[in-house]
């Protein structure tokens, strides 16, 4: 009993003196140190460090969006879209069938839609989506302070869902553009709206990821131009409502327009999606100037490029984007870019996929000499290539001209010297290309002279416009072939 008794006190003895040596090495927990091992990271062999999930880095602690968030609160506004009541018409075949009608009547009630918007100017200059403002009669406007404003549209842009709204005064509370190039993935942002009529909600988030094309947009527009889509994805809390609202960096600064969210059930689930303030800049600035959206093109058809695109043409690298086809006349064709070339870079920015291309060439108008540079047999080469409208030539589009290709789906050229001796004529335009549109439906093919329109002669594209654009009831086109066939139009309009 005495062994066991002796035992026992020596083993207590020895973990005293144990724990003894332990506290007296040990470094004393500072004030601003948790004691938790559930918060605290430890070195293992002395060199990597390891973290429990719930680590707080020190970085995201310290960050404060107060600030932020106080320079944003202000210059997001509330937008009320007002759809007025109206007659539709519609057919149904019952009634066609039985009373020989098959134009019936709808009246629709008046609708209204709520969105956000952006203040970028003092005297009242505000961003939204187009999908909010769209098919609107009215808009109304309503600031933190809850002052109420009358709206107009100025301009919109469907091909990159951006609208630019005007409210009259002075002095009003706006917000500074950053630089979406700029931006990296991981970034910590906010997102600015009234979602659910919240009027000035604020939410935080990461940028998930940039360059996304979600497909949300109209693909085929009426305007004859594709949708640009290189959104921000981040997941920063939106919701409807959200939509023209501000995404913010922490500095306070307007870094994109919450246009979209990824959801099965029309609620956030999880991602959210913005466009770049660096095309929203230049499509609010050519509103204002132009009163429409100068697009530049390279002139080239392209591929993404995949595992088996790599494969059948011995690519090795899929970042970048494959150049499928090069176009006459076109501004790649004139700088010596090729078929089969592959961009890596426009200007000092890598280019790794097609969304990222489109989202630079946005910031572009046409007569503008970008530096592309493309990867060939391996080897780096820049070129400088002057952009082109889509018309194929470096002037600035008029809204006018704008209207008739997307009414009539028509690109007129004056006709050649030659041509004209030929055919013994003084003058006409050239049907260039033709899209679905008005002159198509009516049996008008490529090469096709207009040389008069109700009896009256065409020299240029101005008397096309002034005869065909705001003209009522119906026309009559005339014209020759280039192989001397003369041919009679009529179009409805």
């Amino acid at each position: 009993m005495k062994d066991i008794f002796k035992l026992f006190s020596v083993g207590i003895l020895g973990g005293l003196v144990v724990f003894a040596g332990i506290k007296l090495t040990e470094k004393p927990i500072q004030n601003n140190q948790q004691s938790s091992d559930f918060s605290s990271s430890k070195n293992i062999d002395g060199s990597q460090k390891t973290q429990f999930a719930n680590y707080v880095p020190e970085v995201i602690a310290n960050t404060d969006f107060r600030m932020a968030a106080k320079n944003s609160v202000n210059s997001v506004v509330h937008v009320r879209t007002i759809i007025e009541s109206k007659t539709a018409y519609y057919n149904d075949p019952f009634m066609e069938f039985f009373f020989g009608k098959s134009s019936m009547q709808q009246r629709i009630p008046q609708r209204e839609g709520m969105g956000s918007g952006v203040i970028i100017s003092e005297d009242g200059y505000i961003i939204t989506n187009n999908h909010v403002i769209n098919e609107g009669d009215k808009f109304e406007v309503t600031l933190n302070n809850k002052k109420k404003y009358e709206a107009k549209v100025v301009g919109s842009d469907p091909t990159t869902d951006i609208a630019v709204l005007k409210i009259e005064g002075n002095n009003f509370p706006y917000m500074a553009y950053g630089n979406s190039d700029q931006l990296e993935v991981g970034e910590w942002v906010l997102a600015v709206g009234n979602p659910f009529n919240l009027r000035s909600t604020v939410t935080a988030g990461i940028v998930s990821a940039k360059g996304r094309d979600i497909g949300i947009l109209d693909r085929n527009q009426k305007n004859g131009l594709s949708a640009i889509e290189s959104f921000i994805q981040t997941d920063a809390v939106v919701n409807p409502g959200n939509s023209g609202g501000a995404l913010v960096n922490t500095q306070g600064e307007l870094i994109g327009i919450n246009t979209a969210i990824q959801s099965n059930t029309g609620s956030y689930t999880g991602y959210s999606f913005a466009v770049p303030v660096n095309i929203v800049k230049k499509v609010v600035n050519d509103i204002n100037e132009f009163g429409m959206v100068q697009r530049a093109f390279i002139g080239v058809s392209i591929k993404p490029i995949d595992e088996q695109l790599a494969k059948d043409e011995n690519i090795s690298d899929l970042n970048g984007v494959y150049i499928a086809g090069v176009s006459d006349n076109g501004g790649a064709e004139d700088a010596g870019l090729k078929e089969g070339d592959i961009i890596v870079k426009v200007g000092a920015v890598i280019i790794k996929n097609i969304p990222e291309l489109q989202e630079q060439l946005s910031n572009f108008r046409p007569g503008d000499n970008v530096s592309i540079t493309v990867k060939r047999n391996g080897e780096e080469v820049e070129k400088s290539v002057t952009l082109k409208n889509r018309f194929g030539n470096t002037e600035v589009i008029n809204k006018k001209e704008a209207t008739v290709f997307a009414t009539f789906g028509v690109n007129l050229d004056e006709v050649s010297s030659d041509l004209k001796q030929k055919l013994n004529i003084s003058g006409g335009l050239q049907v260039s290309s033709l899209t679905s549109g008005k002159l198509k439906r009516a049996g008008i093919e490529e090469g096709f002279i207009i040389t008069k329109i109700d009896g009256k002669s065409i020299k240029t594209k101005q008397d096309f416009e002034n005869l065909i654009v705001d003209k009522k009831g119906g026309v009559l086109i005339e014209g020759i072939y280039p192989n001397g066939m003369k041919a009679y139009y009529g179009l409805g309009l």
